[in-house]
């Protein structure tokens, strides 16, 4: 895993441990690893992989025999786990009632920025250019302009009446934790990133940059919204999620189900296939590698299910 991950203080620990028994060995039954920057160490291993990434990066079926990622992909070894999930239970975006005056009432500022990585232009660019409007405040390590990055982010973020909430890079189903932050304290997101975030939360309820199509259309659009509060109020007032209820596929028992149907499958791990089975998923990269989505879904999943089978034999 990456450099800071501690092995019993992380999401899957204190998951799996709610329903077995964990042992933490140099000859597991199961290994858990993350994506290859970090390294190739999981490849010494020959047990069943279980690879989890919150980066946009897809999971390589010929390195694991099953994936956790953000990917909206239709293969029977692959369970879609946002980064998100991670970060914060999805259940506290479910609203309650509320005055939506109360809240705008302790706005006290435009809107703010808070980012450590120098590396996205389209966020940076953004910033620049909606601070011509009014003053953004920027409380990262990154173009900080209040003296000093701050130490509660979501203390930060309440004040606010909008956070600009961009992804280092745009994919299809790559939602990080800096959607969902905002969110929590009724700071309207500014959004860009996922294409596809309308599926996992309610458009309506944010400013999404997918919407909109380009710079200054969001812009004109955020300062509609910063000039009448009665169309504040009708974002604040729509629920984040679809239906004001938390995905059961991301509920704790889904995920834990998911791992239970891993642990009671019986597979011929990856690192231990006979290379004919190995061809069908280089084919499987090969061939979706530059499809469109619907048709990469399609075949991915026809040419996946044939090698689990052969996986089994």
């Amino acid at each position: 895993m990456w450099a800071t991950f501690d092995p019993v203080d992380n999401y899957f620990y204190r998951l799996l441990s709610k329903r077995y028994a964990i042992e933490l060995t140099e000859q597991p039954d199961f290994l858990i690893h993350s994506w290859s920057q970090f390294g190739s160490r999981y490849q010494q291993y020959s047990c069943v992989r279980i690879y989890y990434t919150g980066e946009n990066e897809r999971p390589d079926f010929t390195a694991c025999d099953y994936a956790f990622s953000f990917d909206h992909l239709d293969d029977p070894r692959h369970y879609r786990l946002p980064l998100y999930v991670l970060y914060f239970d999805v259940g506290e975006l479910v609203k309650t009632e509320f005055d939506p005056r109360v809240v705008l009432a302790e706005k006290t500022s435009f809107c703010n920025f808070i980012y450590s990585n120098p590396r996205c232009l389209k966020r940076n660019r953004f910033f620049q250019k909606l601070s011509k409007y009014k003053r953004v405040d920027s409380g990262g390590r990154f173009l900080n302009n209040i003296g000093g990055p701050v130490q509660d982010k979501a203390a930060f973020m309440r004040r606010y009446k909008f956070t600009i909430a961009f992804e280092n890079q745009s994919a299809a189903g790559y939602t990080t934790e800096k959607l969902v932050e905002p969110m929590r304290v009724n700071s309207i997101p500014i959004y860009w990133g996922n294409p596809l975030v309308h599926l996992d939360f309610n458009a309506r309820s944010f400013l999404n940059y997918h919407d909109a199509g380009s710079d200054e259309a969001l812009i004109e659009r955020i300062i509609e919204v910063d000039r009448d509060d009665d169309l504040y109020f009708d974002y604040l007032r729509q629920p984040w999620l679809h239906g004001n209820q938390a995905p059961a596929a991301l509920s704790d028992e889904s995920v834990l189900d998911r791992f239970e149907e891993i642990f009671a499958a019986r597979i011929t791990p990856v690192a231990l296939r006979r290379r004919s089975v190995q061809w069908a998923d280089n084919l499987r990269r090969l061939v979706t590698r530059r499809l469109p989505f619907r048709a990469r879904q399609m075949v991915g999943t026809a040419i996946g299910r044939a090698v689990q089978a052969a996986a089994r034999t």
